[in-house]
């Protein structure tokens, strides 16, 4: 491949995670958003919890991958979109509140498959190992629903019910075993993201939850 080709596949490459990465932003920010009007909490509150939603595991990925300052603070885009969809939740709350559940779950749902594949297609451009870029999908698709639940004080869902971080965790593992095989990129996070989707979806209709212990 020449010197241009590659150039231009990286370039390409870069727009693709761009993009799943801004969509995923704006979906998780409706989602962090919504639950911060059904928490109570005032127009601050609303916007804080849409953009740590939305960005925090982002943020905590890039710290653990060196990645500094994180994107979501290099790049005016990121707090932009993630703001703007606390705005939309802001102008759209007396809709909110005759909102079926679903599609809220739908899009949550589509956000975390999105933001597991481009946190592991990242991690793997930094070349760390498969289970550490899988990890690190898994943290850039829960981080900021972990933080969103503390700051409403909560126990995080991902902690006690539903089929969420392992959705997560396969969206990013098919994701690197993809790209290991040399698929496309962009097939690779698109399958990903619809085995996160899949999975997670499956689990809130079937009513899946991981097995607990009891007894003690």
């Amino acid at each position: 491949m020449t010197k241009q080709a590659t150039v231009a596949h990286h370039d390409t490459g870069s727009r693709v995670l761009l993009v799943v990465d801004l969509l995923a932003t704006l979906l998780v920010a409706l989602e962090g958003g919504a639950a911060a009007v059904n928490g109570h909490l005032d127009l601050l509150g609303i916007l804080v919890l849409a953009f740590v939603s939305s960005l925090g595991g982002g943020i905590v990925r890039d710290l653990l991958l060196g990645a500094l300052p994180p994107n979501a603070l290099r790049d005016w885009r990121y707090g932009t979109v993630a703001l703007s969809g606390g705005a939309l939740i802001i102008l759209g709350f007396r809709l909110l509140t005759r909102f079926p559940e679903m599609p809220l779950t739908m899009m949550d749902a589509a956000g975390l498959g999105l933001f597991a594949v481009a946190g592991a297609d990242k991690a793997t451009e930094f070349r760390v190992a498969p289970l550490a870029a899988v990890l690190l999908g898994g943290i850039t698709g829960c981080g900021g629903g972990v933080i969103r639940d503390l700051l409403l004080g909560r126990v995080p869902r991902i902690l006690n019910a539903d089929v969420y971080a392992t959705a997560a965790l396969l969206g990013a593992l098919l994701t690197v075993l993809l790209l290991r095989a040399k698929v496309n990129r962009g097939w690779a996070m698109a399958l990903g993201a619809a085995a996160c989707f899949a999975l997670r979806m499956t689990a809130v209709y079937r009513h899946w939850t991981l097995p607990h212990l009891s007894g003690y």
